[in-house]
């Protein structure tokens, strides 16, 4: 994803470091937050031992809080939340809502139309979702993640 990032994580570590709002903002408004995939492979190499995904996990929560979003980043965000909600209604993640309600955020509803046909023949997805014993309190626990995260 590094070719597609406005700044390297090394830069957006920087631009906290100054302890200036303007470059504070810079850093929530960057599209680099938002495309880290969290995969670990930057805090493996980083020689100052710094979690960045962590990192940018907490810019991705602070960005969204303060409206500083990237604008090329909405489609991102409308996954990462179809993704939270499937898993706080069925406690696990459930494809077809999640895919179904990434379709409605994104206003993008036939963009996959003709492969639907053959990942359902093929049994790669329920149309049902599976859910788990004590969905309800599965639920408020992550409810109240969220809400003291503040990242969903």
């Amino acid at each position: 994803m590094a070719g597609d990032a406005d700044y390297p994580p090394s830069q957006i570590l920087r631009l906290l470091q100054y302890g200036d709002s303007a470059l504070d903002n810079r850093a929530l408004g960057s599209l680099t937050i938002w495309l880290c995939l969290t995969c670990q492979t930057c805090a493996t190499r980083c020689p100052q031992e710094v979690d960045i995904p962590a990192v940018m996990d907490f810019l991705r929560g602070k960005s969204s809080e303060r409206g500083l979003v990237n604008r090329h980043a909405k489609d991102i965000v409308a996954f990462h939340k179809s993704f939270l909600s499937s898993i706080r209604l069925a406690g696990r993640l459930y494809e077809v809502g999640m895919i179904a309600d990434y379709k409605r955020r994104t206003w993008k509803f036939f963009q996959d139309v003709l492969l639907a046909p053959q990942v359902l023949m093929r049994g790669k997805l329920g149309l049902l979702p599976h859910r788990i014993k004590a969905a309800a309190s599965f639920r408020r626990a992550f409810d109240r993640a969220t809400k003291e995260g503040g990242n969903a």
